[in-house]
């Protein structure tokens, strides 16, 4: 019977061994965002996620995946003016809803609500006993706030006479840049074999030949996508990603204090 370490699912006596095992916390962050015809709209969050629930098979738990909340104005194909038009076309809507007037606060109100929300997710794991959050990120953009709100929730807490709880942010794009040549993509054959790997039913290939595609940024056509290169990525993401978890064991006070380690 597989291990579950999704958060929400786990009664409080599961929690409990969990945190004795491993006190620490992932949380995926995704979006909602085109990926081509082939993939999804929530891609970024299905792969954070599935990173995530590998990393935490080693130990830990996983919250919640987080789709809301981001900027909705900034950083998104469907925000580009390259790409706004034509995402809004093969969605079907008036590319009118797409822009920032339509939105009750601005690109800049937006980012700073979601640093907050983090934040408040790092108070919250720290509120069940855990020592250690990490963002798992699958919406590239998303590493910047996350770290921001990595440096917010230590400086809150920097003088605190409690324990507060160590965060960092990781990104497979990042951790993977010494090992795979132009690692991460936008809908190419990087992302796209991930979610074949992890969520196939969700990924249609008929759609993603030359003549359909739109919106992609990649070295890696995703007419060449595998589930098997998806899974050797996935695979390689977790061994870094939980080198710096032993890292942070060995070496915790890196993450508390002036200069924090961010990954």
């Amino acid at each position: 019977m597989k291990r579950e370490t999704l958060f929400y699912r786990l009664r409080p006596g599961q929690i409990i061994e969990r945190r004795r095992e491993c006190p620490v916390v992932y949380v995926p962050l995704g979006t909602l965002e085109w990926h081509g015809l082939h993939n999804p709209l929530g891609a970024d969050g299905l792969q954070a996620e599935e990173i995530a629930k590998r990393c935490a098979a080693h130990g830990g738990v996983v919250f919640p995946t987080v789709y809301y909340g981001e900027s909705r104005v900034n950083s998104l194909l469907e925000t580009d003016p390259v790409y706004q038009s034509g995402v809004a076309g093969r969605l079907g809507i008036d590319e009118e809803l797409l822009k920032e007037d339509r939105f009750p606060y601005s690109g800049m109100e937006q980012i700073e609500h979601y640093q907050h929300h983090l934040t408040h997710i790092i108070a919250e794991a720290a509120s069940y006993g855990f020592e250690l959050v990490v963002f798992v990120i699958g919406h590239y953009p998303l590493i910047e706030h996350a770290r921001s709100a990595v440096i917010s929730y230590n400086q809150w807490a920097y003088d605190k006479k409690w324990d507060r709880i160590a965060a960092m942010a990781v990104a497979d794009f990042l951790v993977l840049r010494d090992q795979y040549e132009s690692p991460g993509d936008h809908a190419g054959a990087w992302e796209t074999s991930h979610l074949l790997a992890s969520d196939p039913e969700t990924v249609d290939l008929t759609l993603a030949a030359d003549d359909l595609q739109y919106g992609i940024m990649t070295t890696r056509n995703p007419v060449n996508s595998t589930a098997e290169f998806g899974n050797e990525i996935y695979d390689a993401a977790v061994r870094k990603i939980l080198e710096r978890i032993q890292n942070w064991r060995e070496n915790p006070s890196q993450y508390k204090g002036h200069g924090i380690r961010l990954d």
